[in-house]
């Protein structure tokens, strides 16, 4: 067979082989390599043959010698009980979450302060210790600026809010002006915030008697509220957004100008970073008066109240809720508004179900007269509470909603749970009382 002339001179080439110098330079640095492979899994095969294990129960709780144990469970320092076990044999352990006590060696001083060590560390490691959310809220369910309880939300309020008074004596007007706030803190998971400011104007009135001659607590009435611009990703905002409103003078002095800082979140409850709250008595506000103020853990105040009936079923497990009056305490009564209702049934706080009244026209004291019923079990009943979220509306046409004010009553509320009581020791009986709206 005929091949082309480069086909042929292709095919003869004969490659030479490696001369031994490199095949030998080759081998050696093979060679090498495994043995240094080898020397490093020696070195982690004795690191773990030699290695320390901890003695007792835990995770460095319990503990020998003079060294205190300071691991946790994923390797951070933290501080420990100084629990010292001479022998293991000596110590006798009680059931979980108890405190191991050394059989005749440890005085009543010592098994005391080990007894509230453990029930502090039981404290920090049970589930109902885990931080939450809970604060002022603004959606449905617990509601905006809800009555949840607060988890140590004192020790997370810092920052400062800079903002200015001013009355103008010539047009009667009241200018509150929010400037900007400083060292904000961040949420945890996105290291970041979203701060605005809801400003309220709130009066003091004179308090009530109920129809059990119980005096009320101090109540106020809302003026007037606003919501400055939000600004997104920044602890320390300026804001600029001045608002007025026409205040007579000799009402100035009963006036509270109250700044909640929240932090703006789409999908959730807004957050409350924290409140100011400036008196204007005592106030010289005849000139634009600026003030910078730490900010301080919100407060609630009472705006009204709503006479409310319970009635429990247990053989069929219905709960029924009753909204007979509402009550606000306001200056004035608009009638181009409406208020309506919304009842929700929480346990473990988890909204169970919630329904919504009819509008009603906005009078002094509102008329409602309607009950709602939730079919429950028995067992999340006697847990659970109920809140009651009274909002206002333009009537006649579709508006944003305002909180009027909310009330909560049940087994979670501490001052609610006589009604819930009452409520529980007369089955098939209604039972109503009137309980206070916070907002």
């Amino acid at each position: 067979m005929n091949f082309p002339a480069p086909l042929q001179l292709s095919i003869g080439v004969d490659f030479q082989p490696f001369s031994d110098e490199v095949k030998y330079s080759i081998l050696g640095v093979s060679v090498f390599l495994f043995l240094v492979a080898v020397g490093i899994l020696g070195w982690q095969i004795h690191r773990y043959c030699t290695r320390t294990r901890p003695h007792g129960i835990g995770n460095g709780f319990l503990r020998t010698g003079d060294e205190p144990a300071t691991k946790g469970v994923v390797g951070k320092e933290i501080p420990m009980p100084d629990f010292k076990v001479t022998s293991l044999s000596r110590l006798s352990v009680s059931p979980l979450f108890k405190l191991p006590i050394p059989a005749g060696s440890a005085t009543s001083t010592e098994v005391g302060r080990m007894q509230d060590e453990t029930q502090r560390l039981s404290r920090c490691l049970s589930a109902g210790s885990l931080p939450s959310n809970s604060g002022s809220v603004e959606a449905d369910g617990l509601a905006e600026d809800g009555l949840a309880e607060d988890s140590g939300e004192e020790d997370r309020i810092r920052g400062s809010l800079r903002f200015s008074l001013f009355y103008d004596q010539l047009r009667s007007r009241l200018v509150v002006t929010v400037l900007g706030a400083q060292r904000l803190p961040t949420r945890d998971f996105s290291c970041s915030v979203d701060p605005f400011v809801h400003v309220r104007l709130l009066r003091a009135v004179p308090g009530e008697e109920d129809g059990e001659g119980a005096a009320d607590e101090a109540a106020c009435c809302v003026l007037h509220e606003w919501r400055s611009r939000l600004v997104k990703g920044c602890s320390s905002p300026a804001f600029g957004d001045e608002f007025s409103c026409t205040l007579a003078k000799d009402e100035v002095p009963s006036v509270t100008v109250r700044m909640e800082v929240r932090d703006f979140d789409r999908y959730s409850r807004h957050g409350v970073l924290g409140e100011i709250r400036a008196p204007l008595d005592g106030l010289d506000i005849s000139y634009p008066l600026e003030v910078t103020e730490d900010l301080a853990a919100p407060r609630k105040d009472q705006v009204g109240k709503v006479l409310l009936s319970l009635r429990y079923l247990p053989i069929s497990q219905r709960l029924e809720v009753g909204l007979l009056k509402v009550r606000a305490f306001c200056r004035q009564v608009a009638n181009d508004k409406a208020l309506y209702a919304r009842i929700c049934v929480v346990c473990n706080r988890r909204k169970l179900q919630h329904q919504s009244t009819s509008l009603r026209t906005r009078w002094d004291v509102t008329v409602f007269n309607e009950t709602v019923t939730f079919t429950l079990p028995d067992q999340p009943v006697r847990e659970c509470a109920v809140t009651v979220s009274v909002y206002e509306v333009a009537a006649g046409r579709k508006s944003s909603r305002r909180l009027v004010g909310q009330a909560a009553l049940g087994k979670a509320w501490g001052s609610e749970d006589e009604h819930w009581r009452l409520m529980m020791r007369s089955l098939r009986q209604t039972v109503a009382r009137w309980h206070p709206l916070y907002i």
